[in-house]
């Protein structure tokens, strides 16, 4: 990819894909969620900016990080005819999430525990996790039925977009999984409330310098596409459908995991009856830096992607506010993206780790 990115360069004589990660704020307000920045071509230390409200962010249907899921989990049973371990699933994790203890008095069974698991896993707007120690292994996972549990742990995320925890939503942890050990006969043990608030506002403040994503426009010099013209295309370039209308994406090769790249696309046009009808002249070729991992080279992907995508479609690419990108720029992403990496990295939360796709949710 980094060849023909360099001879695509060369020949056009500077007009490249780039862009600079934001960074900025991650606002902590409760009642609005926080959306990830958008690359523009800005000098860093003036980026301000939110990113834009549109529906433009990764966190929606097509991985849906904001909601537990059972990811990867093996249906199969083991030798011993219990339920294979749920290694795919989500885990609590304590860089992320305030953990309580459940103190059950023998082992007790999967089925029974959820009987009694909270309707809502949720206190708030953060998600909550019920785990168990499995007896025959030794492994905690998420509870299932089949299996026979001899410790139990509950948590709840301390930030992601939505901001960080707060009292109230703390308190509601704290009340369900109360209820929940009052009906398996559990005693419990939780964080001090003020602790758990206090780790969970540094933790939004960390996140808040290191949430980016970087995003270009694609517009059309002459004639307006259609929709099937621009599925056609994207599908050239191993793009496919997403979960949301006006959605197109590059999938992971992680099994469950979020796309590598989003192209995206006005919703209403992929809603006509005749899609060779409904035209559009911009389409957004975005991917979400924290959720995706290094070892994918989404960056790569996504120069290469929005080279091909400009050519073969005869478009420009340009940010937000309708500058061209630059050469100029190029080299800045770069590095800015290498220290974004090393410091999430250095926090044990490197891009696309399953705890960091929880945080950056």
């Amino acid at each position: 990819m980094s060849n023909s990115l360099t001879m695509y360069l060369a020949i056009l004589g500077g007009v490249v894909l780039a862009g600079v990660v934001a960074h900025g704020a991650w606002n902590a307000r409760r009642a609005a969620a926080r959306q990830p920045k958008r690359a523009t071509l800005e000098p860093v230390d003036t980026q301000t900016e939110r990113a834009h409200k549109t529906g433009i962010g990764l966190n929606e249907l097509d991985h849906i990080p904001t909601q537990p899921m059972e990811l990867g989990g093996d249906a199969a049973a083991t030798p011993s005819g219990l339920p294979a371990l749920k290694r795919g699933a989500p885990r609590l994790d304590a860089l992320v999430d305030a953990i309580a203890t459940i103190n059950i008095e023998g082992p007790m069974s999967g089925d029974h525990i959820l009987l009694h698991v909270p309707p809502s896993r949720r206190a708030g707007s953060k998600p909550m996790l019920i785990e168990g120690l499995r007896t025959d292994c030794g492994e905690w996972e998420p509870v299932q039925a089949g299996v026979i549990y001899g410790e139990l742990q509950a948590g709840v995320l301390m930030a992601n977009r939505t901001g960080s925890i707060n009292e109230i939503e703390y308190s509601e942890f704290v009340q369900k999984v109360q209820a929940m050990a009052d009906a398996l006969g559990a005693a419990t043990e939780f964080p001090d409330m003020l602790d758990v608030v206090a780790r969970a506002r540094e933790l939004d403040a960390f996140a808040s310098a290191h949430d980016a994503q970087l995003a270009l426009r694609l517009n059309a010099r002459g004639s307006a596409w259609s929709v099937g013209y621009v599925q056609q295309q994207a599908a050239r370039h191993g793009f496919v459908p997403g979960a949301l209308p006006g959605r197109l994406v590059l999938p992971s090769i992680e099994e469950g995991a979020p796309p590598i790249l989003t192209l995206n696309f006005d919703a209403q046009a992929a809603f006509a009856e005749d899609q060779e009808q409904a035209t559009l002249r911009e389409l957004m070729l975005a991917f979400d830096v924290p959720q995706t991992g290094v070892e994918q080279a989404p960056f790569k992907a996504w120069c290469a992607a929005g080279e091909a995508l400009s050519l073969g479609m005869d478009a420009t690419m340009a940010d937000d506010h309708g500058l061209p990108f630059s050469a100029a720029s190029f080299a800045a992403i770069g590095g800015e993206l290498e220290r974004l990496y090393e410091a999430l990295a250095k926090r044990d939360l490197a891009a696309g780790a399953p705890s960091t796709r929880r945080l950056f949710s």
